[in-house]
């Protein structure tokens, strides 16, 4: 069986990423399943010019958020792992608190519970008391919060090269084989 990656992406700015997410763990033969909130959904056609149909495309599985009785509610469904990207402040109060409303946030959950690594890739500036409080409950509950800051001493030539960097950091951290983060090497 290969790895199973769930995608969830919110309305925060940066689908960039949840997309670029799907399609690079898809070429290293990961499993891909994807639940995109209509903000995720609105932000995505925004910023890429993707409907529901073409983001949801990009992933092996999609679902619906309101479909709370899909396999990802459940821990019995074996995952490697969930990245929220991008990750709306509101995603991360849910997470934060435990508030399973819809499929999303409940397979967050459930990758919590179920101790995998969830990956929380939080888009807003500059934080609130209440966005670093939620960042430090999740911290406390297993999740690892990542935002999309890039690495400039390699020299990156174009936003292009910024987010595949990010991505190929991520996906090196949940341990997908073949993924390949630059390595700094020293002065």
């Amino acid at each position: 069986m290969s790895p199973r990656l769930v995608v969830g992406i919110t309305g925060a700015t940066g689908a960039v990423y949840g997309v670029r997410l799907l399609e690079r763990a898809r070429a290293l033969g990961v499993e891909t399943h994807v639940v995109a909130t209509p903000s995720g959904v609105l932000n995505a056609h925004h910023e890429l010019g993707l409907d529901r149909k073409a983001l949801e495309a990009k992933a092996d599985f999609a679902y619906a958020p309101g479909d709370v009785g899909a396999c990802l509610a459940s821990g019995s469904f074996g995952t490697s792992a969930m990245v929220v990207a991008p990750c709306s402040m509101k995603t991360l109060a849910s997470v934060a608190h435990g508030f399973s409303d819809n499929l999303l946030t409940r397979a967050a959950d459930v990758t919590l519970k179920e101790r995998r690594k969830l990956l929380l890739m939080v888009r807003e500036t500059p934080f609130n008391l209440a966005h670093l409080r939620n960042m430090t409950a999740a911290t406390e509950m297993g999740a690892i919060i990542f935002p999309p800051l890039p690495a400039f001493y390699h020299r990156p030539a174009s936003i292009d090269e910024m987010v595949n960097e990010s991505v190929e950091r991520i996906l090196a951290l949940l341990g997908f084989s073949g993924a390949a983060a630059k390595e700094w090497t020293g002065l």
